[in-house]
């Protein structure tokens, strides 16, 4: 869930500081910056909100942990840029995590956080 609320944040941050985003999308020399900030912004909101609910969790981390490989790649090896070299990194593992064990056990996983009941031992 912790990831899914970084990525909801970031993602939520390419909307409000849109143009920044899209000076810095520009840098990366990304064509189409501006819709290139909308549709990253999207992925990042809906995949976070996905990892929050844990519903679809693997295919939104498989998404996800590809968002992760580019910004590695190009705003963090291609620009210096540190979060990108320090936390991206750090998110690409936890989603590799995702996809390998799926969501877990939390509260809005489709998983009871409750005790399986104990069933009768059959007779010998």
């Amino acid at each position: 869930m912790a990831a899914g609320l970084v990525f909801l944040g970031f993602g939520i941050a390419k909307f409000v500081n849109h143009a920044v985003e899209v000076d810095s999308f520009e840098n990366y020399g990304l064509p189409a910056a501006d819709a290139f900030v909308y549709a990253i912004g999207a992925i990042e909101c809906v995949g976070g909100l996905l990892l929050i609910a844990g519903v679809g969790t693997r295919l939104a981390a498989l998404v996800l942990a590809g968002d992760m490989v580019a910004a590695i790649a190009i705003s963090g090896i291609g620009q210096g840029e540190p979060i990108s070299l320090t936390l991206a990194p750090v998110l690409l593992v936890i989603m590799i995590a995702v996809l390998c064990a799926g969501p877990g056990r939390g509260p809005l996983s489709g998983r009871s956080s409750r005790p399986a009941t104990a069933r009768p031992s059959s007779a010998r």
